[in-house]
């Protein structure tokens, strides 16, 4: 029997009491990682079969200090959420019934960012601590003011379409509810299939339809990816003519998708975490004069590894050397650890990467080793079409880096100010 925890500082709130413990900043890094099993006595193996072995180290996650923090701040989130929303309240039933109510703990609009380029791990950190929750979907047999059982949704994830419309919006978040609820009860008939199936759609009624289903299940927090999605993006010519310390601004593709969204923080009341690349986020401070809501409780940069000599890459690769799938492995040495930071720009995605292609290259020889030309003829023909954008990054010039749309310069200062700002004082 688990006794309750006297420090709990939600004590008596059912929504919270199925979420799990609050984990310590060691517990949530330990959670987070992900590191598949290395293999074992190889020989025998044939290299065919090795070959079907080396995705796993696709699932591999190594979190950053960053990822950790954005974790933290996604639970706090979470559970501040349904501080205000306790079902023991009336005021909780007069808002997810929309009614008015002169007396209501009205919570303040909770929203945070995780941003950094395709490929830092932002995405993966995000949803891992999601699933960090003992479930999604929480079925609970008594619950106050209802008769019979109801089902609370601890969290949903979809993405921003790239169409960037309210529309498209809306019939991905109803596509998430559903997919959710047919995991946990698969003879549930689909919510929304009435409303996915209609020809003409209306991204506003559709989006106020899902988000009342969203608040009468107690959904705790939102996660929306790819939020650069709302923006169009500057063609290549566009890109080149800019000037060298100018930001080249996105142009809104909706207004109704991005005010949708803002009318959700404000009347739901349930947290909102919004992930993306640099020019994504940039763009939301430079096109609403109230897009400080979507920070409020945190603004997380995932960055790449900085350098060769970075500890944390140093960690990184170490981890990756446990994963050798030959005969005669290489040693990771100082000069190993620099040619793949060269190859990668320190992103953790083709770091990855990297190290599958050396591994399909080495397969092609007959002895049975991992060498460091492997490397570098895997990341000139495997990897080949990432390398200008490697050298972009790398080369830290804004003309060479606004070639590609998610690597654009972009003006965070607003954003350093406000959480440097919110430290100090």
């Amino acid at each position: 029997m688990t006794l309750p925890n006297p420090h709990d500082p939600y004590a008596g709130n059912i929504l919270t009491e199925a979420l799990g413990p609050i984990f310590s900043r060691a517990e949530t890094l330990a959670r987070l990682t992900f590191l598949p099993t290395p293999p074992g006595k190889l020989e025998g193996v044939p290299k065919h079969i090795r070959l079907h072995m080396l995705p796993t180290l696709r699932d591999l996650h190594v979190p950053s200090l960053e990822g950790a923090r954005a974790a933290e701040t996604i639970d706090l989130m979470t559970r501040q959420g349904y501080r205000y929303r306790d079902p023991m309240r009336a005021s909780t039933w007069s808002m997810v019934a929309n009614e008015p109510d002169r007396r209501p703990l009205q919570a303040p609009a909770m929203s945070a960012a995780v941003v950094g380029h395709s490929g830092v791990g932002k995405t993966v950190a995000t949803k891992r601590r999601l699933s960090l929750y003992p479930s999604q979907v929480i079925k609970h047999p008594k619950f106050p003011k209802l008769v019979g059982p109801h089902y609370q949704v601890v969290w949903l994830s979809a993405d921003v379409p790239s169409s960037g419309r309210a529309a498209d919006l809306a019939a991905n978040l109803m596509f998430a509810m559903d997919e959710a609820f047919a995991r946990y009860l698969p003879d549930r008939p689909p919510r929304f299939a009435t409303a996915l199936a209609r020809g003409r759609r209306n991204g506003s009624q559709m989006l106020d339809e899902w988000m009342q289903v969203a608040k009468g299940h107690f959904l705790g927090v939102l996660h929306l990816d790819e939020i650069q999605n709302f923006f169009k993006v500057p063609t290549l010519e566009q890109r080149g003519r800019r000037k060298v310390d100018g930001i080249l601004e996105l142009s809104l593709i909706e207004d109704q998708a991005l005010k949708s969204i803002i009318t959700f923080t404000n009347t739901a009341q349930i947290p909102l975490v919004i992930s993306g690349t640099p020019d994504g986020i940039s763009a939301l401070s430079k096109r609403l004069s109230n897009v400080q809501r979507f920070v409020t409780c945190g603004y997380h940069k995932v960055e790449p590894f900085q350098s060769a000599e970075d500890k944390a890459f140093e960690f990184f690769v170490d981890q990756l050397a446990r994963y050798q799938f030959v005969l005669k492995p290489i040693t990771v040495d100082r000069e190993l650890r620099y040619l793949v930071y060269q190859l990668t720009a320190g992103i953790q995605r083709l770091i990855v990467c990297l190290w599958i292609a050396a591994h399909r290259v080495a397969f092609e020889r007959k002895v049975d080793d991992l060498r460091i030309d492997d490397f570098k003829r895997a990341a000139g023909t495997l990897l080949a079409p990432v390398a200008p954008a490697v050298a972009a990054l790398l080369s830290k010039d804004p003309r060479q880096m606004a070639r590609y749309e998610d690597l654009m310069p972009s003006d965070e200062g607003f954003w350093s100010s406000f959480w440097s700002t919110s430290a100090s004082s």
